[in-house]
């Protein structure tokens, strides 16, 4: 009988606390100031210098560059970027590495879908992800 009295007294004090659970589709998450979601790329940045590539564990990333058009300016200009999605454990290392900050982390987590080549995301998506920016990364 005194176990089941201090159940009781146990559940009623929880009933009285604040709830923990989120309405999430309708609210957003409050997340960590440092979490890593989905990259954002800015190509007017990138120097085509393959070191996200390069220290990508897990080689999720296919970058490559052309030959600038005009003769005078050396260098290189970006010619296509992909992340696969699939693979990528947001490791922080591609945006770590990159001179110009060319890659951004932020703090986008939605990529749920329902096919796998979905997951695939080119340069054209990457640019246009602007959700949820990191706060240290706002200029």
């Amino acid at each position: 009988m005194r176990g089941l009295a201090k159940g009781l007294k146990y559940t009623l004090n929880q009933l009285t606390k604040k709830k923990v659970t989120y309405n999430y589709p309708e609210e957003p998450l409050p997340l960590p100031d440092r979490f890593r979601g989905i990259q954002k790329f800015y190509p007017e940045k990138c120097i085509v210098c393959n070191q996200c590539s390069n220290i990508c564990p897990t080689d999720c990333i296919e970058l490559t560059g052309k030959k600038h058009p005009d003769p005078t300016k050396k260098g290189k200009i970006i010619d296509t970027y992909d992340i696969n999605f699939e693979i990528c454990i947001l490791c922080d290392l591609c945006t770590e590495v990159c001179p110009t900050e060319a890659i951004i982390m932020t703090n986008n987590f939605e990529l749920a879908t329902y096919s796998r080549d979905d997951l695939f995301k080119n340069l054209e998506w990457l640019d246009e992800n602007d959700t949820n920016i990191r706060k240290e990364n706002k200029a």
